[in-house]
């Protein structure tokens, strides 16, 4: 499931009228190189928690039979390889989200399509690794089978004065994977138990609707999903943390600082156009070529 019912207050006005995530990270919106990075590792059925205003993301991951044809009749076949995500082979559900209760709350209005099976969650705002060529969640699901986990969560070294931002991890060993003591939501610096964040990624039992259902507001007024992971671990379930790799940085598109930096790192990063792009950047910043 992909959570993308977020207002983006952060990004305003630019996501006034469109969703973040529907925001272009260089050729392609965010949300695109989310659904990538799960079809990639087997997944063929992806659930969107949307909310009001986010009509644009059904519209981009349905066939659009009309422009196809207006492609091909004006002679420009060769864009059409720009729409071949649209041929996947994926079924996309789509649920709303009624209320702005967090991420936990976005989870729990799964429940009826998850059933009693395990799930992935992929944050609709966060590509791990550029062009989203990350396996993460594929060494997650296997870890998930392998310790028969209640839950296995991605995570990232972040720098202590921000930890406050994230969910950080108590990891009982410091390994690339590691069970999970504890979970704190947002902690200060001096309160962290680690510097590891979680990363936008989540492999899931159904166990946890029940801890959902359970859990209170906690910060922001929101139910959060850290909370009933904690839950979780304190009614006997086993978590694992697994890190991401260097080359797997994850790029969360919630604050413009952010978002101009993943840009910049995509489109420097395209074949056709990144070559170009540098020689801007660097005649705009007057700096010697190298």
């Amino acid at each position: 499931m992909i959570p993308v019912a977020g207002l983006g207050t952060r990004l305003l006005p630019a996501t006034k009228s469109q969703p973040k995530e529907m925001l272009p990270v260089g050729r392609k919106p965010v949300v695109q190189y989310v659904v990538e990075e799960l079809t990639r590792v087997g997944i063929t059925r992806v659930l969107f928690i949307t909310g009001p205003g986010k009509a644009s993301i059904e519209n981009h991951f349905d066939l659009n039979a009309e422009l196809i044809q207006t492609l091909r009749e004006s002679g420009k076949e060769e864009l059409l390889a720009a729409l071949e995500y649209e041929r996947a082979t994926v079924q996309y559900f789509y649920t709303r989200q009624r209320q702005s209760l967090g991420l936990g709350h976005a989870v729990a209005c799964a429940r009826s399509f998850v059933g009693h099976q395990p799930f992935v969650v992929a944050l609709g705002d966060s590509i791990i690794g550029m062009h989203a060529e990350s396996d993460v969640v594929q060494r997650m699901t296997r870890c998930y089978h392998e310790r028969e986990a209640a839950a296995v969560i991605a995570f990232e070294e972040v720098p202590h004065d921000e930890v406050s931002q994230y969910g950080i991890a108590r990891p009982k060993t410091d390994e690339e994977l590691f069970e999970i003591v504890d979970l704190v939501e947002k902690p200060s610096p001096r309160e962290a138990p680690s510097n590891l964040a979680i990363a936008a990624r989540y492999v899931l039992s159904p166990v946890i609707f029940k801890a959902l259902a359970q859990t209170r507001r906690g910060k922001g007024g929101e139910i959060q999903l850290t909370d009933a992971i904690r839950a979780v671990i304190r009614n006997g379930g086993r978590a694992y943390g697994v890190r991401l790799r260097p080359g797997e940085r994850r790029y969360d598109i919630g604050n413009f600082d952010a978002y101009f930096e993943a840009f910049v790192a995509f489109a420097l990063a395209d074949p056709k156009f990144g070559p170009a792009l540098r020689r801007h950047l660097l005649e705009a910043l007057d700096v010697s070529h190298p």
